[in-house]
Parts: C-alpha cells; structure tokens; sequence
C-alpha cells in the first residue's frame, strides 16, 4: 500500500469518527422531559424492561439491555421476528418496552405492537423518525435521528446505530444513579470479571493491622522512631516482603490519635540539614496531616489517593486513631488495577 493509499484511509477514518462523535453530541440539546418520562418509565417498571430491535438496531438494543441488566435494571432482549412465534409469551403486563427502530416502520417491529398494546406495556422508543407508524403508538419517542450516516455512500447504519447505544447508555446511567448503585452492588452482579474483583476488596481486607502497625508518641527520641522503623522492615523482610516495607512510622498524641508520619525521606532530608538529631522528638520531625483512609473504603479508593505520589497509606478509625498501613504493593497483589 503507498503512501496516499495510508493517507486516504486515515481521511476516511478520521471523517468516520467525527461524524459519529456530531452525532452523539447533536443529542444533548434533545435531552428534554421526553427523556425524564422515559427513565421515569423505566425506574417505576415493577417487572423487567424488555429491549426489542431488528437487525442493526437489534443489535444496538442486544447491548442495551446488557448494560441495563449490568448496572441494576433487570432487562433482557426479545427478537421481534422470534416475538411473533411465541417469544412474545415473555412480556408481562409489569414490564415496560424500549424499542429500538431508525425509520420506525420496521415490518418486525409493527407485527408485535398489537399485542405489546393489549397487554398494556409502555413502549418507549428510540428513533430516527419521530413521526414513523411506531413513533405514534409509543407512549415515549427519543429523537435519536442524525444528519447522515458515516457511510460514506450514507447508506450504512453507522452513526445512527452510535447515536442509539449512546442515548441507551444515557438510560442506563440515570437508571443506576436513581437506584444508588453501589460499587458493592455492581460487584455482586459481576463476580467473575476484573471490575467485580476490583470492587469487592476493602481496606480491611488488604491492610497490615494491629502489632505490624509502626508507631511512636509525640514526644519519643528520633532515635526511637527510627527503631520502630527498623522493626517494620524486620517484619517484612521476616515475611518475605523485605522490598515492600513501607519506610515509615506513625507518631500519634498521647490519646493515641495520628498526628503525622515520618518516612525514610524525612530522615533523609533532616541528615543532609546537618540538624541536631538527638534534640529532635518524633513530633518535630513529623509530616503533619497526612493522607489517611478508612478501614471499610475500597481499596481501590486507597489505590487513587496513593497513585502518583506515596506508596503506603495509615489507615485510622472514626477517632483518627491508627490501626493499620496498607501499602501499594498489597494493592497491586490483588490485581486492583
């Protein structure tokens, strides 16, 4: 392939995802009460929302559904041309319908709407022609309609198609914001994938507690501080960890509560000074305020706050009290990433 031949291409991707990202971004300014009807709909569903589509769009609404399903909305997909041969026997009168059709005369689709009405279900659509025989009949219509398609002969369903997974995840996204999915819950439904594992570990689960805790008082000698130091690399070294010692000390007041921390660079920093090291407590030296985490956060939250600029974090109780140190390595042993 020459050059130009490259450079074409590239044009002609290029031209592709610009107009797929106008098309989505064309859809902003219709998100008006149609929209707050339809997850209104969707929230209030006493049974399952059902996703319907024919070709392209069906597999549009395959996806849709899949995400609805992913994120707390009990959804599933029903083909239209299977609907019409006994399919339909899994639509109840609690559900509610999102359909999926560009020109909104789909012959598919207009073959199960009698008996999507008789029983009652709110329809709610998504389309490219908000006057189509559909449109009409739903209790909803979602202008999901584009300027043209990225095909460059505009015939292709491409930008459409991208338009009609966007808005659907916009559904989606409202839908678990209005259930207060946790990321707990999100990992209920996802046990075996990586995002599921990544939102079950807590802080608890990963941090080293209780005795392995380094710590000093306020008051204790430098010298002090840097023999609880010295133990907590012994500890690691004991357990195999000698390259992942955290390199640190809590120093708490004399109610026991965190006031700072001090690492092997403060150490470091105070030599260099030249500084009187037997006249410096362990209070003096300290890092004030330090960043902390709670026992029941996700790990992945210690995870962001550590990413970039420290390796270890002091986990502390609702009285800023210290009970343990989770380190990075911990966290990227459990494969939280």
């Amino acid at each position: 392939m020459n050059p130009a031949s490259r450079h074409d291409l590239r044009r002609l991707a290029e031209r592709v995802l610009r107009i797929e990202a106008e098309a989505i971004l064309a859809l902003v300014p219709k998100l008006d009460e149609r929209f707050e009807r339809a997850v209104d709909l969707l929230h209030r569903c006493a049974g399952r929302v059902i996703v319907t589509g024919m070709g392209k769009s069906g597999l549009v609404g395959r996806k849709i559904a899949a995400t609805l399903a992913s994120t707390g909305t009990p959804a599933f997909f029903l083909h239209p041309a299977e609907g019409v041969h006994g399919d339909l026997g899994m639509v109840a009168r609690t559900d509610v319908v999102v359909a999926l059709s560009n020109s909104g005369e789909t012959d598919e689709m207009l073959a199960i709407l009698p008996a999507l009405k008789r029983l009652g279900v709110p329809i709610v659509l998504l389309t490219g022609n908000p006057k189509s025989t559909l449109a009409v009949q739903c209790e909803v219509v979602l202008d999901v309609s584009v300027a043209e398609e990225a095909c460059p002969m505009n015939l292709a369903p491409t930008s459409s198609t991208t338009a009609a997974l966007a808005l659907g995840d916009a559904l989606a996204m409202a839908l678990l914001d209005l259930r207060g999915l946790r990321p707990e819950d999100y990992a209920a439904l996802h046990p075996r994938g990586t995002l599921g594992w990544r939102a079950l570990f807590r802080v608890a689960d990963l941090m080293h507690g209780g005795d392995t805790v380094p710590m000093v008082t306020e008051d204790a000698s430098l010298h002090r501080a840097v023999e609880e130091m010295t133990r907590e690399r012994a500890r690691s070294a004991a357990a195999g960890e000698a390259s992942h010692a955290c390199g640190m000390t809590t120093v708490v007041d004399r109610a026991g509560r965190l006031v700072g921390v001090i690492t092997d660079g403060d150490l470091r920093r105070l030599h260099l000074r030249g500084g009187p090291l037997d006249a410096v407590r362990a209070g003096d030296l300290a890092t004030r305020t330090p960043r902390t985490i709670g026992a029941d956060d996700l790990a992945a939250k210690a995870l962001e706050i550590m990413e970039g600029t420290i390796t270890s974090l002091v986990v502390v109780d609702e009285a800023q009290r210290p009970r343990g140190v989770i380190h990075m390595h911990d966290i990227l042993r459990a494969k939280i990433v």
